[in-house]
């Protein structure tokens, strides 16, 4: 998710890598911390594979600064990556909430309505937190009162992203 969370602010506009690094964090630090040992080696490897450039500008006080910035074909891996999204893209919150995040960058409609499909389609099926053999556990089944908690939250955020899923859908055109 950080290649696509790079690729995607960077879609925005050029930026510097610390301020890329507050973005990333931002976005997704709060779940899992962006440190500079896995940012930036990420950095280097998408500069080598012709996503992205990196040009020098002067320092305001000190040293020369390093802006990075998306080339035609970071564009296009962007758009792609959005327009097929690996299943746990899909089924992981923090993942999806990344891809969530630059989906406006796909700007085909139709394309968009795909990738939202498949997370209805998801969220749709009856799963749980808590099982009994293979039968999902409603809230209202366990005993356990912070059980009961985690199943009564995701049911309600659930709940919450359904409604605007299918309204999204509904306005475009999907």
């Amino acid at each position: 998710m950080l290649e696509l969370a790079i690729l995607g602010f960077l879609y925005d506009a050029p930026l510097h890598g610390y301020e890329l690094r507050k973005r990333i964090t931002a976005l997704t630090g709060h779940v899992r911390p962006v440190a500079e040992s896995t940012l930036y080696p990420t950095i280097k490897r998408l500069e080598k594979s012709g996503l992205l450039v990196r040009t020098t500008e002067p320092g305001a006080v000190a040293a020369p600064r390093h802006v990075l910035s998306l080339t035609d074909e970071g564009r296009r891996e962007l758009r792609r990556q959005l327009a097929e999204p690996a299943q746990r893209d899909i089924t992981d919150e923090n993942r999806w909430f990344t891809v969530l995040a630059f989906l406006r960058h796909l700007d085909d409609a139709a394309a968009q309505a795909a990738v939202l499909r498949r997370r209805l389609a998801f969220l749709e099926e009856p799963a749980s937190f808590f099982y009994e053999g293979d039968r999902p556990l409603r809230a209202e089944e366990l005993e356990d009162p912070f059980r009961r908690g985690v199943l009564t939250i995701a049911r309600a955020t659930s709940r919450a992203e359904l409604t605007w899923l299918r309204d999204t859908l509904a306005s475009l055109g999907g």
